[in-house]
């Protein structure tokens, strides 16, 4: 029985030292837990509760008002259009920039590595206020084109300049977003390529982008979510004039004209299940992405 013992137990000390190594990890994560759950998941039960919630108890009639509201599926329009062209600029820039990039030598990729990180953090109502300052209706840069006659009535603070000041702010997140996918593009690649017959924009298409087309279907879904949840650039440029989903939501939650925090939660709601589709669609694709390419290889 005593043999019997002994060998129970340094199992048993084993087993504690074993459990104690997964715990400690999980009660350092806890206060990120907490704060996940106080201002991401409670938040979010909070809209979909109070979308559901009427003057004359529960229903859907924020949700049959905003369907049948022109003015509101307005908003979801331009929002969609505005964040959709936006992405796709700031994507297209962004990836040539980090093709470029990933060519360059050390000290120009820390520079500019740098100089994008910094750029990238700057957004929201300064860089509303710098727009304003170079290309508004007197700004210097507008001026200076009108003077050479290579522009005549801009307006940055209509959908184009959205579109501008958008893709400005998507195109540093792109280009850190895509600059470590490049990584997967071996150097011998081209070289392989060329020696068996293919050019360059074969290569492009059959080889660099089927390789990359994880990472920037992944990088597009995120500029389009970063855009269509922008709210501060937005409000700035316009004064809350141009109709945004996001526009409107901020005002009918600090009632300009109405408080109507329930509506609003309706029209987040709305935005949410939009966004889902699309992440849903963009997973798919990635899915679709990874057996071709599977079968490819096969």
């Amino acid at each position: 029985m005593i043999s019997a013992a002994t060998r129970i137990l340094p199992d048993q000390a084993v087993i504690t030292r074993q459990t104690r190594r997964h715990w400690l990890p999980a009660l350092v994560l806890l206060p990120f837990f907490l704060l996940m759950i106080l201002f991401q998941l409670a938040p979010m039960v909070w809209v979909m509760v109070g979308s559901f919630q009427t003057p004359d108890g529960w229903g859907l009639n924020h949700y049959r008002e905003i369907l049948s509201s022109p003015f509101y599926l307005q908003s979801f329009t331009n929002s969609l259009r505005i964040a959709g062209i936006a992405s796709l600029g700031g994507l297209a820039i962004g990836t040539l920039g980090a093709a470029a990039l990933r060519h360059s030598g050390e000290r120009v990729k820390r520079l500019l590595l740098a100089f994008v990180t910094m750029t990238g953090n700057f957004s929201g109502v300064p860089l509303a206020f710098a727009f304003i300052i170079i290309l508004g209706i007197n700004g210097a840069v507008t001026l200076l084109l009108k003077s050479w006659g290579l522009i005549d009535g801009f307006n940055l603070y209509s959908g184009a300049g959205l579109i501008l000041i958008y893709t400005y702010f998507q195109i540093p997140l792109a280009l850190l977003l895509l600059y470590p996918a490049f990584d997967a593009l071996q150097d011998e690649w081209p070289q392989a390529a060329a020696l068996l017959g293919a050019s360059k924009r074969q290569y492009v298409w059959h080889v660099a982008l089927p390789v990359l087309t994880p990472a920037l279907l992944g990088t597009l879904i995120i500029l389009f979510a970063n855009a269509v949840g922008a709210y501060a650039s937005a409000y700035a440029l316009t004064t809350g004039n141009f109709n945004l989903v996001t526009i409107r939501v901020a005002s009918l939650v600090s009632g300009d004209i109405f408080l109507e925090p329930n509506l609003a939660a309706a029209l987040a709601v709305i935005l949410m299940v939009l966004l889902g589709v699309v992440t849903a669609a963009n997973q798919w694709l990635l899915k679709k992405s990874y057996v071709n390419r599977g079968q490819s290889h096969a």
